[in-house]
């Protein structure tokens, strides 16, 4: 048991099958509160504490996921090149909505965190939150910031976007698909994304176009602000 505990293959394991039992209780619930990442950290967490597994053997097998964070990243070029067609008709307000969201968002984390006296290391962890992981880690770390707390950060935002996308979609009547899709991705990444998807084709669109914009955009801003 312990050797096999020890290999790199049982966290890979651990995180996969723990983010498929997630991904299958928010199939059948249908509630936001359910998501899979939330489900997948609570099962892995668990199963580490019952079965006494320091945290250092599981994150063996959690590296070689992070492997994977660069081509992840890479990949969104090619999400864009997809989406060339809705990129040219759309290009005013897709430029406009990504550039606020992304200011939005790195303007307010930046003014709290001075406002609530929070060291540089601090604010340089938690300004990359609206983006993706791999891009989020890649402002952050040779930032010198803190990689765990950024991930925390980024996770964070993406679940409570996709909770509470459709209500504010809702509550300010916007009935536009791109708008809605926009907004969607540039302030929860791609967890946030998923949720787009379900609410509509367009919608689910517009947020993945907005994930790989908002990255670029989120980079420039950080290098006048780090």
């Amino acid at each position: 048991m312990k050797e096999l505990m020890a290999s790199p293959y049982f966290g890979v394991a651990l995180s996969i099958v723990a983010f498929w039992i997630g991904v299958k209780l928010n199939h059948k619930l249908k509630t936001p509160v359910c998501n899979p990442l939330i489900v997948a950290i609570v099962l892995i967490v668990g199963v580490l504490l019952v079965f006494d597994i320091p945290y250092d053997t599981y994150n063996v097998g959690g590296e070689l996921i992070n492997m994977f964070l660069a081509p992840a990243t890479a990949c969104l070029a090619v999400a864009i090149y997809t989406k060339l067609d809705i990129l040219k008709q759309y290009w005013l307000p897709i430029l406009v909505g990504c550039t606020a969201g992304s200011a939005a968002s790195m303007g307010s984390v930046y003014g709290m965190c001075r406002l609530f006296g929070l060291d540089e290391s601090m604010t340089v962890s938690l300004l990359p939150k609206s983006v993706t992981t791999p891009i989020a880690v890649s402002i952050s770390e040779p930032g010198g910031g803190v990689v765990p707390i950024t991930v925390v950060a980024v996770i964070f935002t993406g679940i409570l976007g996709s909770i509470i996308a459709p209500f504010l979609i809702r509550l300010f009547h916007v009935s536009d698909p791109v708008a809605a899709g926009l907004a969607i991705g540039s302030c929860s990444h791609a967890v946030g994304t998923s949720k787009a998807i379900e609410i509509g084709e367009v919608e689910g669109a517009m947020s993945g176009l907005a994930i790989g914009i908002c990255g670029i955009i989120t980079v420039l801003f950080s290098m006048l602000i780090i």
